[in-house]
């Protein structure tokens, strides 16, 4: 079960300044954070960019912001981009997953200093100093790669390398319909104002199927909601809703790349525009609740 969020490139397109748009950017990452969100999609929206802050800008900043502290400025350096990164609020992620008492120990992201000889290399994972590990059968990395590392003890220090994907959250450029086809995408989820209304019953129903199945839940750029972005009429996007509701599988919009239902998270919104770092929050909150 996984937990996917869709953002489009043109996500920073009404910020005054790189600060403003970066600061935008750590709320993003911060909430699909807080709900533990696996990845972070960008999708690209090219007509919705101003030219300042484009799909590239926006995925730096994200894949800086998501970087463990310990490593941002390994993996990084110096980047315009990242002028303004100083006021990103902390993720603070858990990667905690299991006591160390019980030596199951916690997972964290690693970068590879140095390959050395038989097997061995040394890693640099947030301890005071890079440790020299043993690579895995089967299992090849280079210099500079990033790694994880299983902590089970830090005084002394054991630690081992571990084969499997990088913990923490994901980000990552994709098309929108690609990531509404992958195998794991789960409930697929348009969070627009022309939507239907989330309510209790609704929810009632949702949840049940993405705590068992995961979601994938799609968002649109400031004065720019995923209609615009996708050419959908708000009267189709009803229609399709209204179909899918009945199974009816052959009333949907043309240009609808696959959700599943549009849903209005903030029924009655007393502001004109939801900031779409707001409407992450107010839409995932709700869907993270279990039944």
């Amino acid at each position: 079960m996984t937990v996917s969020v869709l953002v489009p490139s043109s996500l920073t397109r009404e910020a005054e300044d790189k600060r403003e748009a970066t600061r935008k950017l750590g709320y993003v990452a911060r909430a699909a954070t807080i709900f533990r969100a696996d990845r972070l999609l960008v999708y690209p929206d090219r007509d919705g960019e101003t030219g300042r802050f484009d799909g590239g800008f926006v995925n730096t900043v994200l894949r800086y912001a998501a970087t463990p502290p310990y490593l941002r400025n390994e993996v990084w350096g110096m980047r315009d981009e990242l002028e303004y990164a100083g006021v990103l609020p902390p993720l603070r992620a858990v990667t905690q997953t299991g006591s160390e008492s019980n030596g199951s120990g916690s997972l964290r992201q690693g970068i590879v200093t140095e390959v050395g000889p038989e097997g061995r290399v040394r890693v640099n994972c947030g301890l005071q100093h890079p440790i020299s590990l043993n690579v895995p059968p089967k299992m090849a990395v280079d210099e500079g790669e990033r790694v994880t590392v299983r902590i089970s003890s830090r005084r002394p220090v054991r630690a081992k390398l571990e084969a499997i994907p990088l913990p923490g959250l994901t980000i990552e450029q994709t098309d929108l319909r690609a990531a509404l086809g992958r195998e794991d995408a789960g409930v697929r989820i348009a969070a627009s104002r022309f939507g239907e209304e989330l309510t209790v019953g609704r929810l009632e129903t949702l949840a049940g199927r993405i705590e068992g199945d995961g979601m994938t839940v799609a968002f649109g750029a400031p004065e720019r909601g995923l209609p615009d972005i996708l050419g959908i009429e708000a009267s189709a996007v009803g229609a399709a809703q209204d179909a899918a509701d009945d199974g009816d599988d052959g009333v949907e919009p043309t240009a609808d790349p696959g959700f599943d239902l549009w849903l209005n998270t903030v029924p009655d919104q007393g502001s004109e525009v939801v900031r779409t770092e707001e409407a992450l929050f107010a839409t995932l909150a709700p869907l993270s609740l279990r039944e």
